[in-house]
């Protein structure tokens, strides 16, 4: 997989990539899109909508998202934030029904290889405009 620019980028629905967030500014190049890239091994493609539940579920599995971390410009994360999570992260919270709400205009398509589009359409949530 290369790096693709935001304009060439699809969605799991076929049209384009729509942003995630902006505020807090999420994505692997922390432009607020969920786009793919070589260089991006957790394969931060899921726009989801943060809950408390999944924020400590994704804590207590060695990620917290929800404590800030200036060293990395990382603001910590609350309930109604909207952030690209890692495609297997996401799975694994479904799997243990703790998954959050996305937004399908703003995954990557390539979250289909991990996550099929019956399950996501589930947990679907519209996009901000």
């Amino acid at each position: 997989m290369r790096s693709e620019t935001r304009e060439a980028s699809k969605n799991v629905l076929g049209s384009p990539l729509r942003a995630c967030c902006h505020n807090p500014q999420t994505g692997y190049f922390r432009d607020g899109y969920c786009r793919a890239s070589e260089g991006d091994m957790g394969r931060h493609i899921v726009c989801a909508e943060m809950t408390d539940d999944f924020l400590a579920f994704t804590k207590s599995q060695g990620n917290d998202l929800s404590t800030p971390n200036p060293d990395y410009n990382f603001p910590g994360l609350r309930a109604g934030d909207r952030w690209c999570l890692c495609a297997r992260r996401w799975q694994e919270a479904w799997k243990h029904n703790r998954a959050p709400k996305v937004v399908l205009e703003a995954c990557h398509e390539s979250t289909l290889e991990i996550i099929p589009l019956s399950v996501l359409k589930q947990f679907a949530i519209q996009a901000m405009n």
